[in-house]
């Protein structure tokens, strides 16, 4: 499954490129860092690059996704109590959507891949391969709405697991989704913005997990190329292996550069 990803992200890639030499650009690079000392010692790092492409007959995002958290916990051994750094959270993601414009507004055919790597999900991997229609819903003086839907095949690998040193391997699974996805904006000022994004995978099987993300955050521009980015992120899976909770939720200030 992880060579299938790598061939779904590359072969979105080249689409990128075969359309025309002139390209336009626009990115979003983000990132935050917090770190703490004294009675409680912790740091996590958060990085995010959005990356949009409009061509002539294509249009294309690219999304790179970390995070990284290391806290300092007590750990016992032998009735005597010492600390140690350990890490907490260690994510990654990486989506392609390439969107074949049907007309010169936002219809178009789309078509997309993902892989994630969450070391503390229970899963090793998850990823999706879709394909679909994309459009926009609406759009006004302040605010859009673009949306796409169509099928598509999720695949994930439980964990490998270990109990009395025997070890038990995760279990591979493929199943039938129906994704949807839809990105709102609105303009508060000339400086500020509200943004809410969903995207979902539903299982076409009540008895296979789906997996949804949500975004809703507040940006002001402080600077024409820098701005403050106030986030709160749920990541849910409607099945996870025992002892994971179905949702994570991730609050997140960070410095966004645009250009």
């Amino acid at each position: 499954m992880k060579k299938l990803a790598v061939c779904v992200l590359s072969a979105l890639s080249v689409s990128a490129y075969a359309e025309d030499d002139s390209k336009t650009w626009s990115a979003d690079a983000e990132f935050g860092l917090i770190s703490t000392s004294g009675n409680t010692t912790t740091s996590s790092v958060k990085a995010k690059l959005d990356v949009s492409q409009e061509l002539t007959q294509w249009r294309n995002q690219y999304i790179l996704e970390g995070l990284y958290k290391q806290d300092e916990v007590d750990v016992t051994e032998d009735s005597v109590t010492t600390k140690e750094s350990q890490t907490t959270a260690q994510k990654y993601f990486a989506s392609v959507q390439a969107d074949y414009k049907l007309d010169a507004e936002h219809k178009g055919l789309f078509v997309y891949g993902s892989y994630e790597d969450d070391r503390f999900s229970g899963y090793a991997y998850q990823g999706t391969f879709a394909l679909g229609y994309s459009d926009r819903l609406f759009k006004t003086d302040k605010s859009r709405l673009n949306y796409s839907v169509g099928p598509g095949i999720a695949f994930s690998k439980t964990e490998d697991t270990v109990e009395d040193d025997v070890v038990t391997e995760g279990v591979e699974n493929q199943n039938a989704v129906v994704r949807f996805s839809a990105a709102y904006l609105y303009k508060i000022s000339e400086n500020a913005k509200f943004t809410q994004s969903l995207s979902s995978d539903v299982s076409a099987d009540s008895g296979e997990n789906s997996k949804t993300k949500a975004e809703t955050a507040l940006t002001a521009n402080i600077s024409s190329a820098f701005a403050l980015k106030a986030s709160f992120t749920v990541n849910h899976n409607t099945h996870v292996p025992e002892e994971k909770k179905h949702a994570d939720t991730q609050t997140a200030i960070t410095l966004v550069f645009s250009y």
